[in-house]
């Protein structure tokens, strides 16, 4: 028989702590996690395994800046509003966008004059990696 389905209800969920990752080899680097915590950036952690399926909704202000990192998995981020430009020349993501990132590269983004609201969805809880020098920086 089937596993039932399981329902996430957005504001039923606590915006998370960045250190609460099912695997404690995964959590942020602290370094990511007061820059987030004092610069107003948010997420909720929606989707933690469930079918194999992780999700997070994240929330960053005008000209938040994501250093340079990788993950150990590949992820799909999906812009809902705002927008976002890429280092590298990878692109610019505005709401509507999406970009699949592959596990092991290397990237950082700004994102623009309106913040950015996101989702990012992985198959497994990513570790995350940063780059010795952000090249955005």
């Amino acid at each position: 028989m089937a596993e039932s389905p399981h329902v996430f209800i957005y504001d039923q969920l606590e915006w998370d702590d960045p250190l609460s990752a099912l695997d404690p080899d995964k959590r942020p680097p602290m370094q990511l996690v007061d820059q987030a915590r004092k610069l107003g950036a948010k997420r909720k952690k929606i989707v933690r395994g469930e079918g194999g399926f992780f999700m997070n909704r994240s929330v960053m202000e005008k000209g938040f800046r994501v250093p340079t990192h990788s993950h150990d998995h590949d992820e799909l981020i999906v812009v809902i509003t705002g927008s976002c430009k890429f280092d590298a020349g990878i692109g610019d993501l505005e709401a509507g966008d999406s970009i699949v990132i592959h596990g092991g590269t290397s990237y950082g983004f700004t994102c623009g004059d309106e913040g950015m609201d996101f989702l990012t969805i992985r198959m497994g809880e990513a570790r995350v990696a940063l780059a010795e020098q952000d090249e955005g920086a």
